[in-house]
């Protein structure tokens, strides 16, 4: 199949990136009252990735402290099996919601419509409280960061509509020369 040009439609960037085949993906929980065993935003997350085709390669929760967060970002974003990285916790207005200062840190280029899209969809399922959304993405290290809030409703709109209707197609545009 012939790569995109500039002026293809989007339709034939979503075709070329079917090629690209599974992904993997980084899963990481802020929390400083989940674990493993009851991060039901985490294990949506997990199980919608895997119905998509794709892998999870990483898979972490830990406590919503900034040094912990750094780290374990810093980590999986130098995993060569991880292409995305999505994170849920932390991104509200609470005292203990570190992890939008965090990832903005670590972001090169951020995706400004990603918050923006977040924001206007959630708007449908809680009105004004979609404001206190601190959501969002860019490109960090050369990988997809997503930073997505801890609510299990929260993680599935922001999967199911934004993330993995274009996954390949993110990552296909970051492993052009």
């Amino acid at each position: 199949m012939t790569p995109p040009t500039p002026e293809s439609s989007a339709a034939d960037h979503e075709r070329t990136a079917k090629d690209i085949g599974p992904l993997g993906f980084a899963v990481l929980t802020f929390s400083d009252t989940r674990t493993a065993e009851t991060d039901a935003s985490g294990k949506a997350i997990r199980e919608l990735i895997e119905a998509a085709g794709h892998s999870v390669a990483r898979y972490e929760v830990l406590a919503d402290d900034p040094a912990r967060i750094r780290a374990a970002l810093v980590d999986a974003l130098g995993d060569p099996d991880v292409s995305i990285v999505v994170t849920n916790g932390g991104t509200g207005v609470a005292v203990r919601d570190n992890a939008f200062e965090v990832v903005s840190t670590l972001i090169d280029k951020p995706l400004g419509g990603f918050g923006e899209l977040f924001r206007m969809l959630s708007w449908e399922q809680v009105g004004a409280a979609a404001m206190l959304s601190r959501a969002t993405a860019g490109i960090a290290r050369g990988k997809a960061l997503f930073a997505l809030p801890g609510s299990t409703k929260a993680v599935r709109l922001a999967m199911e509509k934004l993330i993995l209707p274009q996954a390949r197609h993110l990552v296909q545009e970051l492993r052009k020369g």
